[in-house]
This record gives C-alpha cells, structure tokens and sequence, in this order.
C-alpha cells in the first residue's frame, strides 16, 4: 500500500508482460484522430507560451481494475507541464474542487521534484543531454504527485524534443527576470480586471506596523521606523520594522541591522517576543571587542531587571539545523511518492495498458515493504522535528507567560528557524492569527517582510540544491499539528493549508518567489530610478479568486470555527483586571475537594503515576523542564478556551502524518464515504438543522450567522466521497486498507480462510 515506490532514486526490475498484444504500432496512428477528438484544449494564461509536444503519449493510470493509459497529447510551455486528454471521470453534477490556473493533469515547471526515464525495463534520473531516449517518462512533483508517461507509441522526434524540453526547462539553472512570473505580470500590465479587495495586511507601509503595534498594545515600549526606507541600512531588512523606544536610529546603521532586537509581537502582560540576526563569526580580537559592547549596550533596551528581563534562545547552536530538516524531509517524501507495481505493458485492441495482477511475487513484493513502512517513517525523523519545533514554540509562550520575560531568538540571519518559531508562538498565544486574515498578516509580517528567502528555500531558480530546505512547509505542517488538535480553534480548514502548500510552485503570485522585499522591489522596478517605466503589478496569493471561484473557497473556510461570543453591554460590567485576557494559568493545580472520596483519590493516584511513566518513556532523551512540564500539565488539565492561549499535544503518538497533503494522490489510502469528510457532513447537518430552528426564531441573528449549507451541498453524497475530500472524488479508488498489515497478504493466499483455526493470543504478559 503505502510502502510501495519508497525510495524514488533506483526502482527494482519490473516483471516481464504476462500477455501479448496483437496490436500494431501502425494502428495506434490509424486511431490517432479519434484519441484527439477527446482531447482537451490547451489553455494558456497571459504571456504563456507553447515550448514543445508530442502526440500519441499515455499517460498511466492505476485504480482496482488494473493499470491503463489514456491517450493524449503531452505539451511543454514556459509555464507548465500538460497532458491532454480525456481523462475525467467525473460526472457533471459531481461535487468538485477545481483550481482554475492548475488542471488536474497540469504541473507547473517549479512543481516538478525529479524526473526518471525507463530504459529497457530499468528506472533512471534524466539530466542533461541525452543520448538515449527513454520509452516511459516519470515525473515525481513537489506536490508528492507522480506522473507515468508512455512514449512508446510517439515519434522519435517528438520524443527527443518533449524530453529534452521538460528537462531544460525543469532542470537548468535559470536567471530570476526569466521566471514566467515576470511575463505573466507584463502580459497582464494593461488588463484592468481586479480581484476582489483582501482584508490581509501587507506591512509594506508604516502604518500597518502602527496597527499591529496598537493591536497587540505594544505601542507603550516599542515604537515603528523607517531607517531601511530605500534598503539604505540592509537589503534583508524591510522598508519599516518595529525596535524599542529606547533605541537610537543611529545604532540600526552601525552593522547594517545586525545586532539590533526586532519586534515581533506583544503579549497581553506587556512582554514582547523578538529576533536578532546573529554578526558573523570573527577571528579578530578587536572587532570581536566592539561587537560585544555594541551587544552589551543594546540588551539594556531591553533587559532591565527586576522589571524586565530577558531570555535568549540560540536558534543556531542549541536547535535542529537546515541540514537536518533537509534530510528528514528527503527521506519522509519518498514514503509517499508510489510507484506503481509494473512498468507500463504493451496496449490492446482498446488502447489501454494491463498488467497481471494475479502476478504472486508482484504481490509480495509490495506487501514485504509496505510492512516497513512506519519504520521508514520512524526513521526519516520528520515527525520528531515537527515535534520539537512545537516543544521549542511551548518553551517560549511559557517564558512570556508565566515568566513574564521577553524573549529574544537569535540565528544567522533571523529568517529561517526565528520565522517558524515566532509564527507559531503567535499562533498558540493570539487568536487573530487563528483567524483566516489574521494568520495570511502573520505569514506577510513573519516570512515574507520577514526576509524568508523563499527563492532559495524552494529552489525556485535550480541554482543551488544545498539551499532548498523546506522551512515553510515545516511551520504550515506544525500548524497543521494544531488545527487537527483543535478544529474549532481555527476559522481556516486544512484544505487551506494544503492549497497554500501547492500555491508555494505557482508562478504568477509574488508572494513565494522572492528572498527579501528588496529583491522584489529593484525586480519590479519599484526601486528604479527611471521616473518613466511604470512597476509591474503583481498578484498576492492571499487573492483566492484568482486560484477558486467562491463555491469552491468555501471549503477553505470551517464551518465549526467558534467565533468570539460579542459582550452583552446591557449586563452590568465586570470589573476588568489589568492584563486579564484569559491566557494566563495558574502555575499550580487548585486544591481539591476534601469530600473527594478514597476511591476517587486512588483513581487518581493511579491515572497521574501511569501519566508520569508514559510520559518519560516518551520524553526519555529529551527531558522536559520542571517549569515547562507544570506548565504543559496544568494547561492541558483544563477546558480548552478557543479564544485564549492553545497549546499542542506533543506526545509522540499525537504527532500525525498531515494525511490530506501526503496521501491525497494514493488510492489505497482513501476511505469510500468514510474518515473526516462523513464526520463533517453528519456535524454539517446538524447545523442545518439548528439553523432551520434558529432562523424561525430570529431572521436578523441568522443573517449574520456562518451558514453551513453551501459546504454541505459539496458533502450531499458522503460515501460516494472520499476521505481524502475535496483532492480525492471517486476517479481513482481502492479496497485496500489505509494501514499497513499482513492481513491482506494473507487474505490474497489460495487456502481457505474458512477452514484455518484461530489463532491463539496469550494475554498473559500484555
């Protein structure tokens, strides 16, 4: 099931075809011109240009009824990879989620991960020029999509000139003013068409860092400046960022930005989370001097005991490392990109591809290693570094929480780890960045004003592979941790999360594509001296008109979110204690009951020990703090207030694989009119119902409450869904389970179950 294809580098021999084909390669030609007239339209977007194609491909196809192709065309533009053809399966009244830049059979060239050829029934990567041509082209997408193309029934020279071009234009190092984005944003300079107004903050103006300075309170201490207006100090530093009152403007210039605290947000008790950009390691003394007393004397801005203290967390020396997080996610992807059991075959009389499938070592085969599969999971140690970068986020919330202390992050240059932790902190801490705006102003401030280099994170340019390293993914799957924990916490669903992952390869949207907002300005021309050439425009992925029409985006919205309850000020007033914001906890249990009773006590007596065991088996090799484990316990001992603090399960079995993102593409893994998508619907009517009730009694409060029933006309047919809603329809099922067991490799054995004896357990030592 899932262990099937893990390892996408080498790939074992496929079996020999077990039939014979009484086809022709001539007739395949013959019926050319029926395949075409099925084929869809090419359709290309403002300034996309048609590079190269072949006709006659197949593209491969697994399901329950074995492997088959479609016949199409497979073309290559500036933009992406398409194949057309009549693939759809689809009815017309069938529920759908469709992106309108993206098809289902479209890969956008920066999507694409690594390409293999099929040589004489053996697997190997394509780079390069070729001197050989491969009949079968695989295509591994950083959206864990594969993509089998049959090419033995093209021409020669559309073969070499399709392959050669996927290949230059996937696998060549570019220049950035080459990226499509550019000419997309030129063919679209005169268009007068606009999305729809977003409420997302951009922070490329200093009045937006006066709103969220007044927002978080924190316009007491620290205050918004525009020393880097024009990146005269620093080309990473934004045009306006946030340092304390106390701060000369005059220091920000003295090591362009290095050594100078940066806001990051305010937390109700007054504390404040920042980042500092490390200075470069020195061998001279004399600087080394200077450095330490410009250090010395900036700490005091912000360190000044007993009423403000301050806690640093070396983000560099004492955590997990780039090396470390590319590696495990090398690893973790492997799991998911599936190959199928057998190459492609020959065709038959209906142009389709088979395979045996009652082929006994095929079957083993795939069973033997989909027994390994969470070990291989184990083993690439992805969740765990999800887990310690929540368990990093905890410690901080705990130190501005209950210590009352700010919190300075230092790391080489502040915007790659400093990025994941101070999200999530504000994530866990502040409910407006659980809100749908709120959490697209977070990625704008955090990440992309932030200094994220997202060009060389995601290798968008293939000059320099060592710098790709999935940061971002990181932080949306650790969001992912929570939203799962939390649902009603959230106003976005996952299936937001999984489309801003996709929408990282999407070339038309400037929001992923650039290191610094220097980078994007002087490319934009926004920074040009010549007062004559106008900037380009360019689109913000938080526009989701331009990916979804608004059916479709309801889905991206949960209908379950609990909204802030809006207070009744006919009530007489509470008093209202200063810093009181209902995030704060008690740093001990409340004492119990005396009238408890003895039983109730040994209960739980037993429950906390037991507690305590699994939780150092768990947390063995990396021991929690006493401060932080009190913390930690009291918090989740309590009822969950989804408008206050939120803090993750980190044990390890509550650390999941983000199922919809990984498994969206794996048949196998798709539970018919079952898993999340059957709970929602079932929720879904329930809510109807409640509002059917409410709307009798109130028609004004019901207009102005979310309404569920455009989700649930998506959801109307739950088991012809499934749980892999809204990626997975019905085009593509199986029967096989979602775990990995031996049961099925018994059940596909000749001898009788009815006639084996059961099997005897002996609980005796469980």
């Amino acid at each position: 099931m899932l262990g099937k294809g893990v390892g996408g580098g080498g790939g074992s021999k496929a079996p020999k075809p077990s039939f014979v084909s009484y086809v022709r390669p001539e007739e395949i030609h013959t019926n050319e011109k029926e395949a075409t007239e099925k084929e869809v339209n090419l359709h290309l977007l403002p300034g996309e240009q048609l590079l190269c194609e072949a006709s006659t491909v197949l593209k491969c196809i697994q399901d329950d009824s074995g492997q088959h192709g479609i016949c199409g065309k497979l073309v290559c533009t500036d933009f992406k990879i398409a194949f057309l053809g009549d693939v759809s399966t689809l009815d017309d009244n069938e529920p759908q989620f469709k992106n309108k830049v993206i098809g289902e059979n479209d890969i956008t060239l920066h999507c694409v991960d690594q390409i293999y050829g099929v040589f004489d029934e053996k697997k190997k990567p394509l780079f390069g020029q070729l001197k050989k041509y491969p009949e079968t082209l695989i295509i591994h997408c950083k959206d864990l999509r594969v993509f089998h193309f049959c090419l033995r029934y093209t021409k020669e020279e559309e073969v070499k000139r399709i392959v050669s071009g996927i290949i230059h234009h996937t696998q060549v190092p570019k220049l950035l003013k080459r990226l499509f984005l550019f000419s997309y944003a030129s063919a679209k300079q005169n268009s007068t068409a606009t999305g729809p107004p977003h409420q997302t903050v951009m922070f490329d103006m200093i009045k937006d860092w006066h709103w969220e300075l007044e927002r978080t309170k924190g316009n007491i201490k620290y205050k918004a400046v525009s020393a880097n207006e024009g990146y005269k100090v620093c080309e990473k530093l934004p045009a306006y960022f946030v340092v304390p009152v106390s701060l000369p403007e005059e220091d920000i210039s003295c090591f362009q930005g290095r050594g100078i605290p940066i806001w990051c947000w305010s937390c109700h008790n007054g504390c404040a989370l920042l980042k500092m950009s490390a200075f470069p390691k020195e061998q001279d003394d004399s600087i080394l001097q200077v450095q330490k007393a410009f250090l010395d004397r900036i700490y005091k801005t912000i360190h000044k005991p007993p009423y403000e203290n301050l806690k640093t967390e070396e983000l560099s020396n004492t955590f997990i490392s780039l090396q470390e997080i590319q590696a495990s996610y090398s690893k973790f992807k492997q799991l998911f990109l599936i190959e199928d059991t057998t190459l492609p075959g020959h065709l038959n009389s209906k142009a389709t591809l088979t395979k045996n499938l009652n082929s006994q070592d095929n079957s083993s085969e795939f069973w033997d290693t989909d027994v390994k599969w969470f070990s291989l999971l184990e083993s690439s140690n992805w969740l765990d570094i999800i887990r310690r970068c929540l368990k990093k986020a905890i410690e901080v919330v705990e130190c501005l929480e209950v210590q009352n202390a700010n919190v300075l992050l230092i790391e080489e240059n502040a915007s790659d780890l400093c990025c994941i932790i101070s999200s999530l902190v504000q994530v866990m801490m502040d409910p407006y960045c659980r809100t749908r705006f709120g959490f697209q102003s977070l990625i704008q401030k955090e990440w992309v004003m932030g200094g994220h280099c997202f060009l060389d994170r995601c290798n968008h340019l293939r000059q320099n592979d060592k710098e790709e390293v999935p940061v971002f993914l990181l932080f949306l799957d650790c969001v992912w941790q929570l939203v799962q924990q939390h649902p009603p916490a959230f106003e976005f669903t996952e299936t937001y999360l999984t489309v801003l992952s996709d929408s990282l390869y999407i070339p038309i949207f400037s929001t992923f594509f650039f290191n610094s907002p220097y980078q994007k300005d002087i490319n934009m021309g926004k920074e040009s001296q010549d007062s004559q050439s106008n900037p380009l425009s360019l689109l913000t992925v938080w526009d989701w008109s331009v990916q979804f029409e608004p059916k479709a985006q309801i889905l991206l919205n949960n209908p379950l979110y609990v909204e802030k309850p809006k207070p009744d000020r006919s009530q007489r007033r509470a008093p209202h204690f200063k810093h009181q914001r209902q995030l704060s906890l008690p740093l001990t249990q409340t004492k119990s009951s005396p009238k408890r009773g003895f039983f109730r006590e040994e209960t739980d007596h037993l429950i906390k020990n037991l507690g305590k065991r699994i939780s150092k088996l768990i947390n063995s090799s990396d021991e929690l703090h006493d401060s932080f484990r009190e913390f930690y316990d009291s918090w989740h001992s309590k009822t969950v207030d989804y408008h206050g603090l939120l803090l993750p399960h980190i044990e390890g079995p509550e650390i999941k694989v983000w199922a919809q993102r990984c498994l969206r593409w794996i048949p196998e893994a798709q539970i018919l009119g079952g898993g999340p998508v059957a709970t929602m619907n079932r929720v879904l009517e329930m809510m109807e119902e409640v509002q059917s009730l409410q709307k009798k009694i109130d028609e004004k409060h019901n207009s102005q409450m979310a309404s569920p029933l455009d989700t649930l006309s998506l959801l109307r047919k739950p088991a012809r869904l499934s749980s892999l809603f809204p990626f997975a329809l019905l085009q593509r099922h199986s029967s096989k389970p979602v775990l990995p067991t031996n049961s099925w490799k018994v059940l596909g054995d000749e001898e009788d179950l009815a006639k084996q004896e059961d099997e005897f357990v002996d609980l005796g030592d469980v």
